[in-house]
């Protein structure tokens, strides 16, 4: 028997994620895609043989992925096709005629450090040790919480800790690091890790050097076929647990009650309303709805002002993170010179950051970015003798910095940064054909994050982790307004990133199942074929 009906909205990851989790919990499960294709911001295009993914390429927090599947009854590597990178990562550094590169392991990370700088590998051995405490606290405390439970923080687990807690969200990341490390570089490496929380080293709290043990100890991982097979995994997870998911479905509204004296003045969800492709527009009903898009869309496009929880006013005091400009390249012949993940760190870091956050913003030049060529692994993802690259520059979050297109079309802005941004890789990484050697060009930027994933303010990744907007301040996962309206996404807690997404699912599925712990949810006995 059906526990009830859930309209999932958004089908990006967490939208997936949701709906597989809650199908196999027995709801009856709706997604609505307004796209044609699953997956949001983990989209694929292919085109001339090459196969770019369009969003995430980090797979970082395994275990996060592994609870994630033995939650629907299989695991990673029935599911994927994991390899394991080595390196890691390579650096390359502004004015360095030599890039450094990220090992797979931490031994050898350690010893990496040490020939950097004299002393510098044991003190990252104590970085890590203390790294790997607080992200073990996070995991079991903070990351697989609603925070609806004053036990969460009241453990003695944190109370133990909270001293330690206190001083690490109270001070920078950029301090932290700066008071054990002393070469540039290595400070940059150690640093680096708050961009893909959505801010800086001196904006986000101490707190997140626990980034440091995913890459630097955990290692870096890719699911061969790139990230869309994960998407693919999901999608048909979510579809044999009973889960219908719809693409090419614009929701419009979500209907609710009226406001009941009964309920606190609370409305209540009633389904929602939307249009199919073909302009038909329909009413779907639900007693749970879960919005998966992009928490400032669904808030204040789908709900009317007086049932907002987080209105126009709360989101105009919110850091939205920062803007990305994308390019996806395919390239003629062989570029030993960049590993599967490129970084490329300016000298005047600090201009740079305050450049995309401060006020006012602006494109950096030069910027500091990021380089995948998943063809360094993968032979499904170019043609044979040709290399796949996804190039992301990170700017300020402003729909106005333009729109992409395909073959150099799209705005003057977009592709003016992406012009430098192919000669400064050119530049550093030794391949001064680079730009003539590019067969293939599809650019993405701030106005597409806007226009086509509804993205607050253009943000590449959503909300950055300040301490404003991190654990238990960041927007919650439920309506304060409208009762059976839940969240899932980047936009709630926990926070950026598929991992977090995943888990973001997972906190629905524990609303819903009245579970109010702090850790992962038990996992189901393997039941046997």
């Amino acid at each position: 028997m059906s526990a009830g009906r859930v309209v999932v909205i958004g089908g990006g990851i967490s939208g997936l994620a949701t709906a597989a989790l809650l199908a196999t919990d027995g709801w009856s499960v709706d997604l609505l895609e307004q796209h044609d294709e699953l997956g949001g911001r983990a989209g694929l295009w292919e085109t001339d043989g090459y196969r770019f993914d369009t969003g995430p390429s980090w797979y970082l927090m395994p275990e996060v992925f592994e609870h994630f599947f033995a939650m629907l009854g299989t695991s990673a590597a029935a599911e994927l096709d994991l390899v394991r990178l080595d390196p890691g990562y390579r650096v390359f550094f502004e004015g360095d005629a030599e890039p450094v590169d990220i090992a797979g392991t931490r031994a050898e990370n350690e010893r990496l450090f040490e020939s950097l700088e004299p002393g510098a590998g044991s003190a990252l051995s104590s970085y890590l040790d203390s790294a790997r405490h607080v992200y073990d606290l996070a995991v079991d405390r903070f990351l697989y919480t609603s925070f609806d439970s004053g036990s969460s923080l009241l453990n003695a687990d944190v109370l133990r800790n909270g001293p330690r807690l206190g001083a690490l969200l109270t001070r920078s990341l950029e301090s932290h690091v700066a008071a054990r490390f002393d070469d540039v570089r290595l400070r940059q490496v150690l640093g680096y890790p708050a961009v893909f929380l959505g801010t800086s080293p001196d904006r986000a709290p101490s707190m997140y050097h626990l980034m440091s043990w995913m890459d630097l100890a955990d290692g870096v991982l890719y699911p061969r076929g790139g990230f869309t097979t994960l998407i693919d995994a999901i999608t048909r997870l979510a579809a044999q647990a009973g889960a219908h998911l719809h693409t090419g479905c614009t929701v419009q509204e979500i209907r609710t009650t009226a406001p009941s004296p009964g309920r606190g003045r609370r409305a209540a969800v009633r389904g929602v309303t939307y249009v199919d492709g073909d302009g038909a527009r329909h009413e779907l009903d639900a007693d749970i709805v879960v919005g998966a898009a992009d928490l400032h869309h669904v808030e204040t496009a789908l709900l009317p002002r007086h049932l907002q929880t987080y209105p126009e006013s709360w989101w105009a005091k919110r850091d939205a993170g920062p803007g990305g400009v994308l390019a996806m390249l395919g390239v003629d012949g062989a570029l030993p010179q960049l590993a599967h993940h490129s970084l490329f760190f300016t000298r005047d870091w600090h201009q740079n950051f305050d450049d995309i956050f401060g006020h006012p913003s602006r494109v950096p030049d030069p910027a500091s970015l990021y380089v995948c060529r998943p063809s360094a692994t993968d032979d499904q993802v170019a043609p044979a003798g040709k290399e796949n690259l996804f190039v992301l520059v990170p700017v300020p979050a402003d729909p106005c910095i333009g729109r992409g297109g395909t073959d150099g079309r799209g705005g003057p802005n977009v592709e003016k940064i992406v012009d430098a941004a192919i000669a400064q890789v050119a530049g550093w990484a030794g391949v001064p054909d680079l730009a003539e050697r590019v067969e293939v060009r599809r650019t993405f930027g701030p106005g597409d994050f806007a226009g086509e994933l509804n993205s607050y303010r253009g943000s590449m990744l959503g909300p950055g982790h300040v301490l404003r907007q991190s654990a238990f301040l960041r927007a919650d996962n439920i309506s304060k307004k409208v009762d059976g309206l839940h969240y899932a996404g980047y936009g709630t807690r926990p926070g950026i990133g598929l991992p977090m997404c995943l888990i973001s699912a997972e906190l629905t599925l524990k609303r819903l199942r009245g579970d109010r712990t702090s850790g992962p949810s038990p996992v189901p006995p393997a039941v046997d074929a």
